[in-house]
């Protein structure tokens, strides 16, 4: 028999944290492939799972240190992996649906003829960053407040309320522009 299978998770682990970098070498080949595929059964892409896996290889080796319970490195690992792959599809879905809720709204703005100044305005909203045309949006044309749109797009109400701030800015700018011209 394999002397690294005869050798627990445990022993590696504590063999590691005492200074033997070869350990981490059996633990890596050990348990690679089971966290891909563990990876993979969240994701369904294979590409995506090798690099949730890679960045949950980064956070195992820096905290295996401080790993307590040296059994339990598996479902330690396992659970970094886990948590990787739900934040990994957390940040894919709110990408799509964002993408989704501008691309709506821009069509549905082309398709209604309103009057001259407000095309001025619907044009210089376009010209802003995505993200602060979402936040103008979210909160002026579906009435979001600032809570909601923070819990909507992850981001702090600090951040919304910022960002609502600057595009006011811009587009007082823009208008104080085209109302002399």
């Amino acid at each position: 028999m394999n002397k690294s299978k005869e050798i627990s998770d445990a022993e590696l682990v504590i063999q590691y944290q005492s200074g033997d970098k070869k350990a981490l070498i059996i633990l890596v080949a050990r348990w690679h492939k089971k966290f891909c595929k563990h990876a993979h059964w969240y994701t369904k892409d294979i590409e995506l799972s090798k690099d949730i896996v890679q960045e949950s290889w980064t956070v195992i080796i820096n905290k295996i240190e401080i790993l307590r319970q040296a059994d339990k490195f598996g479902s330690w690992g396992l659970s970094i992996v886990t948590r990787k792959a739900i934040d990994s599809i957390r940040e894919q879905n709110k990408y799509r649906k964002l993408d989704a809720y501008t691309e709506a709204n821009l069509v549905e703005e082309e398709q209604i003829n309103i009057a001259p100044f407000h095309n001025i305005l619907l044009k210089e909203i376009k010209k802003l960053p995505n993200e602060q045309q979402i936040v103008l949006k979210l909160f002026y044309v579906e009435g979001y407040k600032i809570h909601q749109i923070a819990t909507t797009l992850s981001i702090a109400k600090g951040t919304v309320k910022s960002r609502l701030f600057t595009a006011r800015e811009k587009l007082k700018t823009i208008l104080k522009k085209s109302k002399n011209d």
